[in-house]
Order: structure tokens, then sequence, then C-alpha cells
């Protein structure tokens, strides 16, 4: 016996009657519809035939993904169709009535799961109707808010693209039982959505692509509809609150280091830059979820506030170098050789010649001997003469020349030292010049490299 018939007998057993008159009320389709046996059961003829249920949905609204949580929650559109193998009526014995609005509680409906789903959302709009055709098709359309999980690559923070899934199958039976198949292609899903989609401003829709899978658990293979979702995120807030106040961060903390190494007002401002600094991760911390792959964003200001606090700690150095020129006249070896000269030639410092240096102390030295024994043969001479000619009087004039010549002598001694500390404060002055450009030169480098990585990664 055919199908067909097959209904026809049974909708006149429930009936009591064949109807041999035709009627255009939907009172009289009710009682065929809604008497139908195997109400909660898996409505097919022969039980190893496999019920084919399609699905279909245009995404409606993002209503938020918390990136903390990895939480994406969407509202859709839903509907579903499959086959009620009991369901019939001929439409010439009702008026051409060929589909109903009938409530679900009197059908059997597939066990339809998202396995993404993290909580039920108890505000979803109740649609208690289904659409029933006379050749028996029942499709359920109703809208959805979805609440899943989505792992998240934020590597690309502000500029990432992310893709979401949703998988619909049944959650109890196998693929024996129901068939999950996608009533349109991933293109026309595409389009649906698209010129449905309402944006809240933080990520728009860039595609939905639909795929037929099979999943094997517990020795039991399920059929599924795997929806991926792929959006994009407005950079502009991210770009203006975020990226940009760090960028005039970093241009304000370089700006620093032409402060005068003399004063402190270089590191006051250093050090008030780098708390706002600090500011902006603690903003960018919230922003972002734990993750074992952190944005290169987080890691470009992390670097760069390690080259704040560097730098900080290098005009401490400097700092230091003029403190020693005040109360350590003379400037230890290792600091010429390496700093003053070594270190000096590397950046472009004019380094003045040690030999030069060296012949002009020693002759200063040998003219202050020879000077030193002039005056002392001077002094024997004169002693000598005075032994001799005790009772020749010495003039006024010499003694007053003597007093002189002793007075300068000593204005000399003074100016020598003297000297010898402006130059030892000179090397020191020196040597801090060269500590403080090769931290302006590291600074500059790092910022640079680091800037380039982080708009080579955004820019793929």
């Amino acid at each position: 016996m055919s199908l067909h018939r097959k209904v026809l007998a049974l909708t006149a057993i429930l009936l009591g009657t064949c109807h041999s008159d035709k009627s255009c009320s939907f009172n009289d389709v009710l009682p065929v519809v809604t008497r139908l046996p195997g109400s909660n059961v898996r409505p097919v003829w022969n039980w190893k035939t496999p019920t084919t249920v399609g699905i279909d949905l245009s995404l409606y609204s993002i209503i938020n993904l918390d990136t903390s949580l990895q939480i994406l929650t969407t509202y859709i559109w839903f509907n579903m169709e499959w086959k009620n193998e009991f369901l019939y009526w001929n439409p010439d014995d009702f008026c051409g009535i060929k589909q109903m609005i009938i409530p679900y509680d009197h059908f059997w409906m597939p066990d339809l799961y998202i396995y993404e789903m993290t909580e039920s959302a108890n505000n979803n709009p109740g649609i208690s109707f289904f659409n029933v055709s006379s050749n028996g098709t029942i499709k359920d359309s109703f809208p959805l808010r979805i609440i899943s999980s989505c792992n998240l690559d934020i590597s690309k923070f502000p500029f990432d693209d992310q893709t979401c899934t949703l998988s619909f199958g049944p959650y109890i039976h196998t693929v024996k039982d129901i068939i999950m198949v996608t009533k349109s292609n991933s293109s026309q899903v595409s389009k649906n959505s698209k010129d449905i989609f309402v944006s809240k401003g933080d990520w728009s829709l860039l595609d939905i692509t639909v795929e037929n899978e099979n999943f094997t658990t517990e020795n039991e293979v399920y059929s599924q509809v795997i929806y991926k979702i792929s959006i994009r995120r407005a950079p502009v807030l991210y770009i203006i609150n975020l990226i940009i106040p760090a960028c005039f961060m970093v241009l304000l903390d370089i700006a620093s280091m032409f402060i005068d190494m003399g004063t402190g007002e270089r590191l006051g401002f250093k050090i008030t830059v780098v708390l706002g600094f600090s500011v902006l991760l603690l903003i960018l911390n919230n922003m972002l979820p734990n993750s074992d792959n952190p944005p290169v964003l987080g890691t470009f200001c992390c670097v760069c506030l390690a080259v704040m606090v560097v730098s900080i700690m290098g005009s401490i150095a400097t700092s230091n170098m003029l403190m020693l020129s005040e109360n350590q006249p003379d400037v230890p070896p290792w600091v010429k050789i390496w700093i003053m000269n070594h270190l000096a030639r590397v950046l472009f410092f004019k380094v003045k010649s040690p030999k030069r240096e060296n012949l002009v102390s020693i002759e200063s030295a040998e003219k202050d001997n020879i000077d030193q024994k002039k005056t002392g043969r001077n002094i024997a001479m004169e002693m000598r003469k005075t032994d001799l000619h005790k009772d020749i009087t010495i003039p006024v004039e010499v003694k007053l020349l003597k007093k002189l010549l002793a007075e300068v002598l000593k204005i000399r001694q003074e100016i020598n030292l003297t000297k010898d500390q402006d130059d030892a404060k000179s090397d020191w002055y020196f040597a801090a010049m060269v500590v403080d450009r090769l931290i302006l030169i590291v600074y500059l480098l790092i910022v640079i490299i680091t800037f380039a990585i982080v708009i080579k990664v955004w820019a793929t």
C-alpha cells in the first residue's frame, strides 16, 4: 500500500467518515492534522528511515562579544523544516487549503541543540506554532538569542577578524535517525544576513560559511550543520582611546631625553610619563582576555614601558656622573678607556688625542721642575750672597720683588689646580654625554623596530 493510501485510510479511520462534501473551514482540517498517531515519536512509517531536517538562519545582530570571557551573544532568525509521514490531506477536499498554523504541542519535533551554547537565554521570544503543509512538511520559524563560546585570536587587536562557529545538530538522535542538511548555501546565507544585519558599532559582518559534517562521540555518529560567522572589529574607538595616547607618550619620553642633564626636571618628567603609560596598560589589560598568545599591541606597550624604565635608569646614571665630578675629581681609567675613548668613537664624538694630552702634561711638569730648580738656585745664590756680603745692605726693592715672586708662584699653583679640576669636570660631563647619547640611540632603535613589527602584523 502506498504512503498516500495509508494516510487516507488512517484519516478516514480517525474521522469515522470520509469527506464527501467540500468544506471551507480550518476547523474541518484541524481533526485531520491534530489526531495523528505517534506525536511523541519520530513520524516515519519505517523506523529505519531517517528523518531529514533542513535548517536555515539569518544573522540579525551581534549583541556582544565579551573578549575577556570569550562569549558571543547573537540574535538570529532561524527556521527548521522536516517531513511528517503521517500527515496528509487533500487540499481539493478543503477548498484548496494547503497550509495551516498549528500549535506545536500536537507534533513531534527534532531535539535540536547548539553545541557551542554556554547558557540558555530565557528571554527568547516564544513562537509556539508550526506551519503545517498538506504534504506533511512542517516548518518551524522563530527568532533565537544565542549565548555561545568563541575561540578568539587577539594577536592583531584591535585590527582583528574573528570567526565564531554555531553548530546545529540533534543531541540524542544519531545519524541513523536524523540527518541535518542546509536549505541555503554559504553565499545565500551571507547575502540574507547582510541584508538584515544591524550593527551595534563594535563588529561588522564579513561572511558566513555553511558546512555539513558528521562527528563521532562514544562510538555514535551524529549529523550537524556548522555556520562559521566571520566578523571584523571596529578599531576607531581603540585608536582614539589607546593607540594614539600611547604613541604620544612614547614621543614625549623620547623628547625628554633632550632636557638638560644637569637639572632634575628630566627625571621628574620621565617618571610622570611612565605613570601615565602604566594607566594605559591597566586599561588595555581590562580589554583583553587571558590568552597564551598575547596581542602585539600589548607586547609593544610592555616593550615601551621597559625602555622607559631603562631610560630612567640611564638618566640616574648621568646625574650620578655629574655628581661625581664635584666629589671625585679624578676620572677612573676604565671610564676614560671604554666610555670616553672607544664608546665615544662609536657614537661619533670628537675624541681628544691622549698623546697630546700626555705631551702637554709632561711639558708643563718639566716647566714646573725647571722653574722650581731656577727658584731654588736663585734662593741659594741669594743666601750665599747674603753670607758673603752681610755687611752690605739689601735694597727695599729687592725684598718687594722677592715677595711678589712668591705670590705669583702661589697664584700659578692655584690656577693649575683649578684647571685640573675643570678638566676633571669636563671629563665627567663628556662621559655623561656619551652615556646619554647611547641610551637615546638604543631607545630609538628599539621603538622603531617594535613599531615596524606591529605595523607588519596589523597589515598582514
